[in-house]
């Protein structure tokens, strides 16, 4: 059992992100440390999986870097979402076929069983191919309750088939994806895992990239990986990785960062809450009467604390990063306020713009 106070595990928890002063020298090991980059269309300063990167690389990255390691050089890959470390293929291949799906979810998929052939069919004799060149040939059409999908259910087939594994995603053009048959994208990966080591795998990387976590939660996922722990003020029941409690004296000191709002460090909000006192709601589809903070308002962490939020956005012609406000959530010195100015100018400089409205 180890027992950890709130500053230790704060401490682990950032450098488990790589958001402390040691900053990673490219996205693949973002990528092998964090696990997943998420993938967001959302581009109200620049899309999650490049504003992911650029929060963690710094200067040094270029956009173009992601998608070379995905296209190109095949040390990543997108799925479900994500873009995924390829160290993760083999245990991620091996639970593809059993994922859960709900009962509605599992009947659109038996009534479209011919439909699903004849996309491996096409893919097959002609792939890679985006969804726009596949047919719709479905006898079902799926519950759209969300409002995320039209009418054609390629799209809609296409993602349930990539979650099982039964296709996938071999590169984009713009952000339109292009399909291909798995074993042709994941050409000389082991699938041979058992399943039950596979979710081991899985299990022990979320906690990697969480550093620690609460034992029992959705949210994490880490299941009883790593070691027992207890934080100072908590009555959870923690996880914590044993190579993380190892580094803990070699602390190589904190910085100022902007969090994309779909950033993996902000997606266990209770987490967030009860390690950082941090309590995030993203205003994005609430009424603009309602928001207090900004549609897509970006947390501000120095150190170990959320600090701010940063309210900008690019303007129509994308010509100027324009930033509203930066909404301060807890007392900062002035040495503070200028490393998030600081960040926040440099943020400009990598989408290649002047900010505008910065104090």
């Amino acid at each position: 059992m180890h027992r950890l106070t709130r500053d230790e595990a704060r401490r682990i928890a950032v450098r488990a992100q790589l958001l402390d002063a040691d900053r990673p020298g490219d996205v693949v090991e973002v990528a092998e440390q964090i696990g997943a980059i998420k993938i967001d269309p959302t581009a109200v300063i620049a899309p999650s999986e490049q504003s992911v990167c650029w929060t963690r690389i710094g200067w040094a990255y270029e956009p173009g870097q992601l998608s070379k390691a995905v296209e190109v050089d095949r040390l990543l890959f997108e799925y479900d979402g994500h873009f995924r470390p390829a160290s993760l293929l083999p245990a991620l291949r091996a639970i593809m076929p059993s994922r859960r799906l709900g009962g509605a979810t599992r009947q659109y998929l038996d009534a479209n069983a011919a439909f699903r052939t004849e996309i491996l069919e096409r893919l097959d004799r002609d792939g890679p191919l985006p969804a726009s060149e596949i047919p719709d040939t479905s006898a079902v059409q799926a519950k759209n309750e969300s409002g995320w999908y039209g009418a054609n259910q390629v799209p809609r087939m296409l993602e349930l088939m990539s979650y099982l594994g039964d296709v996938a995603i071999s590169g984009r053009v713009g952000r339109q994806r292009v399909w291909d048959l798995p074993e042709r994208v994941y050409a000389g990966t082991d699938a041979a895992m058992n399943p039950a080591d596979a979710e081991e795998v899985l299990a022990g990387r979320r906690l990697q990239a969480l550093g620690i976590a609460r034992q029992k939660s959705p949210w994490s996922g880490v299941g009883t990986a790593g070691e027992e722990a207890e934080v100072e003020g908590s009555s959870w029941r923690w996880r914590v990785d044993p190579e993380a409690i190892a580094a803990l004296d070699d602390d190589p000191g904190g910085r100022a960062a902007i969090l994309n709002p779909y950033d993996r460090m902000l997606f266990d909000r209770p987490r967030l809450t009860e390690l950082f006192g941090f309590t995030f709601v993203l205003e994005q589809f609430k009424p603009k009467h309602q928001r207090v903070y900004g549609y897509f308002a970006h947390p501000i962490l120095v150190g170990d604390r959320f600090v701010a939020l940063l309210d900008a956005a690019l303007d129509k012609k994308k010509e100027n990063l324009v930033v509203a406000a930066v909404h301060e959530l807890a007392q900062i010195d002035d040495d503070e306020r200028e490393m998030i100015h600081a960040e926040i100018r440099d943020l400009g400089e990598w989408l290649g713009v002047p900010v505008r409205g910065l104090e």
